[in-house]
């Protein structure tokens, strides 16, 4: 009989269900990394995922709930120090729901994942090899006008807050709405109270009037987590240059998402896609302000008939609500990054295009970790 996970650490774990496909993958990475290709700096480096989810992502299959094992053997695998995973609902008392989960998960896995609430506990999960959950909101509707829910949330372990998902809120418009009217007055005191507390403000959904808002507004580091360069491809999703630049000029990163809305096509989005986005963010930004907002799980996806109905399903949904973005009918993800270790394979990429380890340290998860240093005040 195998080992309770309770009682393993994370590589343990992973040598523990060895047998995976996932694994097999992640030993095919670590063999390839002698040969000098890039993946010693993955090993080496604090990793930050800025969007992710150790279950389900975007498109609800398998169905979303406790953790399966092959989710696990993909956490137990993915070298991954720690995401943001998306914990809002449409109402307090699912997203507190939510949040439960996600903490209840983490106690009974201790192995595999930790809750992340101060700067410090992400390198603890370096440490220790588990996966840190930083607790995040890519919507504000379940404050309502309500501004000492921030003050809740917070204490429950919520560190980034993102100010509007793609349509309108009390707090400013997202980005496929079309009257673009920017932060609110209430949404400015959202900010100010964000702020405070010590909880990142996200714009990776805000128009681009709320996204200009927002930066101006943060007295700390605003943060971009998955988002793309509107230079590089049209896309409402993606953000211009001059976004991007005061963003990085107020000391915040943009995490490149995996989407399809990172450049043009029919199918899937591809590694030289995210390459030339990724390096057009560099120019523009410079190094310390770029990083990996993946959008995705951290298990590969299986495009089985059951998932194909599900993502028809998802895009048909969003589209009767007017939140789905151009080119979600394509592929979700990039094929050649469909593994658990994707970040690694990011990673190889950037050093074959010439970049020093340096940086790719910093995109890979460093400069994320710097920025969450300077926001959250524990």
């Amino acid at each position: 009989m195998a080992p309770s996970p309770r009682s393993l650490s994370r590589r343990q774990f992973a040598a523990t269900l060895g047998a995976g496909s996932v694994l097999l993958t992640a030993r095919r990475s670590l063999a390839q990394d002698t040969a000098g290709d890039g993946a010693g700096v993955y090993r080496r480096s604090i990793v930050i995922d800025a969007l992710a989810n150790p279950g389900s992502m975007n498109v609800p299959w398998p169905p979303r709930g406790p953790l399966s094992e092959r989710q696990r053997e993909a956490i137990a695998s993915s070298g991954i120090t720690a995401i943001n995973v998306t914990v809002s609902a449409d109402t307090f008392e699912a997203t507190t729901r939510t949040i439960a989960l996600w903490q209840g998960e983490a106690d009974r896995y201790p192995a595999l994942l930790s809750v992340v609430r101060r700067h410090s506990d992400i390198a603890e999960a370096k440490k220790a090899g588990t996966l840190g959950l930083i607790l995040g909101f890519q919507n504000t509707e379940m404050l309502e006008r309500d501004l000492s829910r921030l003050d809740v949330f917070y204490r429950l372990g919520v560190r980034i807050i993102q100010l509007t998902y793609n349509d309108r809120n009390l707090l400013g418009d997202g980005c496929l709405e079309p009257g673009n009217a920017g932060l609110s007055a209430f949404g400015r005191q959202v900010v100010a109270r964000m702020n405070a507390l010590g909880i990142a403000v996200d714009l990776s959904h805000c128009g681009t009037q709320t996204t200009a808002d927002g930066i101006a507004a943060s007295t700390r580091p605003p943060l971009i987590t998955h988002s793309g360069c509107r230079e590089v491809y049209r896309h409402p999703r993606s953000k211009e240059d001059r976004e991007l630049k005061a963003m990085a000029d107020k000391g915040g990163v943009v995490g490149i998402y995996f989407m399809p809305f990172l450049g043009a096509g029919t199918g899937a989005p591809s590694v030289e896609m995210l390459m030339r986005q990724i390096d057009h963010a560099l120019k523009v930004c410079g190094t310390d302000h770029v990083g990996i907002g993946s959008d995705l799980s951290t298990t590969p996806i299986d495009e089985t008939p059951e998932y194909r109905q599900e993502a028809k399903a998802f895009v048909d949904a969003r589209a009767s609500r007017g939140i789905s973005a151009p080119d979600e009918t394509r592929p979700l993800f990039i094929p050649e990054l469909n593994h658990s270790r994707r970040i690694e394979g990011v990673a190889r990429g950037l050093q074959q295009r010439g970049h020093p380890a340096a940086v790719i340290e910093k995109i890979i998860g460093g400069n994320f970790h710097r920025a969450f240093k300077e926001i959250w005040t524990l």
